[in-house]
């Protein structure tokens, strides 16, 4: 028996296990009945989607409201801003694309990521309330490592990705999927608040909220 082994056998010594059902059991007796909504303007809501803007503005990134159609020119136009060679989902939506002359990188390994000018990727939902953007690496957003290297990031979020609160967001989520919450450009501080950028991921965050 090894010492992890041995650790456990002794918690187990002190905190009987409990049979599965037992266990579903109790979780089923919580009281879940908590507000879930706190703003107006339903999930596609134009109010929700202005909070949402708004928020993603306060952790200083750059936040562009764009239709459909105007995705491509307005993503050609942001890339062609910063030079280079740029990480892409190898699903990312082409049409989101079309329109620019950036070199787009879709075989890539996570060595060469430190080298791209950035990474452009979607999410999988929004929260209004807290201007968060939340990725489970999913359909158009790559692995994970793609939205953490690249000092660079421009996510495209949708209107209907944009949940007004917390507890709505989450139910759109697979807490099975590795989640990788953003919410404004990487940031630190040391013991003086000394704020820095890019310590743990992007330095730069740009965001195109794609209204109906």
């Amino acid at each position: 028996m090894n010492a992890r082994e041995e650790i456990l056998r002794r918690i187990d010594g002190i905190v009987p296990s409990r049979p599965p059902a037992e266990v579903a059991a109790a979780y089923d007796r919580i009281d879940r009945g908590y507000l879930r909504r706190h703003h107006e303007g339903g999930h596609h809501g134009e109010g929700v989607l202005g909070l949402f803007a708004e928020r993603v503005a306060d952790y200083r990134a750059t936040v562009l409201r764009v239709s459909a159609a105007e995705v491509a020119p307005v993503l050609a136009d942001r890339l062609a801003a910063r030079p280079g060679a740029y990480g892409v989902p190898s699903d990312l939506p082409p049409e989101w694309t079309s329109a620019t002359d950036a070199p787009l990188v879709r075989d890539f390994s996570t060595a060469s990521l430190d080298g791209l000018a950035g990474a452009v990727t979607g999410c999988a939902a929004a929260i209004a309330e807290t201007g968060t953007i939340v990725l489970d690496h999913g359909a158009a957003q790559g692995p994970r490592a793609l939205s953490l290297v690249p000092d660079y990031h421009l996510i495209v979020v949708l209107a209907g990705q944009v949940a007004p609160d917390v507890p709505e967001a989450l139910g759109l989520l697979d807490p099975r999927r590795p989640l990788t919450f953003v919410s404004g450009p990487s940031a630190t501080s040391d013991i003086e608040l000394s704020r820095v950028e890019g310590v743990h991921g992007p330095r730069t965050l740009e965001v195109l909220v794609v209204h109906e």
